[in-house]
């Protein structure tokens, strides 16, 4: 796109060109995660920016761009994207934890018993991260009877209804029955469930992890599950993505694995598209955007 123009000209990069080569003209780039960054060069490319003004990520996370691609023009994520399937899909863990219908589920009488079923309704859930998904996954946590603990960067200056913080990721994970992790990945984040921490966690805590795989020591956490300080887990990311074969959490029996699949949904990209087109008139109004990346913070 070139200017500031009512009709904005648009200028595809060809699939066969590596993403940050954008046109010479070009103000503004939207771009994504698997466009090919992965295999961006670890330095500025010669000539970088350009003409860009504005760099649009289809993501929430910018951990998987390169550092040169945030140094330079201004850039927005897709904040808040993709908040309500990822609550959903924390509660469903929990649900299918608690109450085990994949597990009790019977193809014949002769498997007719009872069953003592778990209760949501009462246990603690603490949210390390309160940003959008930390917060869509409140609400809902809260409807189902939940007490809900947070921990964040930056406590909030005012109470958040229903909604108690503690001061540090230890004291929330001696509370939480469920700890989740809806933190962006930084270098203060890195690993930061590991070996030391989960010593604090309250016996038989269920981790669920929609953040990014770093986040978690793989080895700390299957050692945990092993000597029972945790009673399961729920992996959405990990680190790499896949594991390799034969890693020992494909198989371990109190750990479940998605393939990165909690924040998609049946509109998921035309609420990317509405939200990608509403930054653009902003853009061309004069107006502020939303989704603005902080690269002191690293979000």
């Amino acid at each position: 796109m070139s200017g500031h123009a009512s009709q904005p000209r648009l200028l595809p990069i060809p699939a066969n060109r590596p993403p940050w080569e954008v046109p010479a003209e070009a103000e503004i780039l939207i771009t994504s995660p698997s466009l090919g960054w992965k295999d961006a060069p670890s330095q500025r490319p010669d000539g970088w920016p350009r003409a860009l003004k504005w760099i649009q990520l289809s993501s929430t996370g910018i951990d998987t761009f390169p550092t040169w691609l945030l140094e330079g023009p201004m850039v927005t994520c897709s904040r808040g994207l993709s908040a309500v399937p990822i609550a959903e899909y924390v509660m469903a863990a929990i649900l299918e934890n608690e109450k085990r219908l994949s597990e009790n589920q019977i193809r014949d009488a002769a498997q007719w018993r009872p069953q003592v079923l778990g209760l949501v309704a009462g246990k603690t859930i603490g949210l390390f991260g309160f940003g959008t998904i930390g917060q869509e996954i409140a609400r809902r946590a809260r409807a189902f009877g939940m007490t809900v603990m947070a921990h964040r960067r930056v406590m909030p200056h005012e109470s958040v209804a229903d909604v108690t913080f503690q001061p540090t990721l230890t004291a929330l994970l001696a509370a939480a029955d469920y700890l989740v992790l809806a933190a962006p990945l930084t270098s203060a984040t890195l690993r930061i469930i590991n070996a030391d921490t989960l010593r604090h966690a309250k016996p038989g805590m269920h981790l669920i992890n929609v953040a990014r795989g770093p986040l978690v020591d793989h080895q700390a956490l299957l050692a945990a599950l092993d000597d029972h300080l945790l009673s399961g887990a729920t992996l959405d990311v990990t680190d790499p993505e896949p594991l390799p074969p034969g890693h020992p959490l494909y198989t371990h029996p109190a750990v479940r694995i998605t393939p990165h699949v909690s924040y998609s949904s049946e509109k998921h990209f035309d609420r990317l598209a509405d939200m990608i087109v509403a930054n653009l008139d902003h853009y061309l109004a004069g107006r502020p955007l939303t989704g603005l990346v902080d690269m002191t913070v690293g979000y």
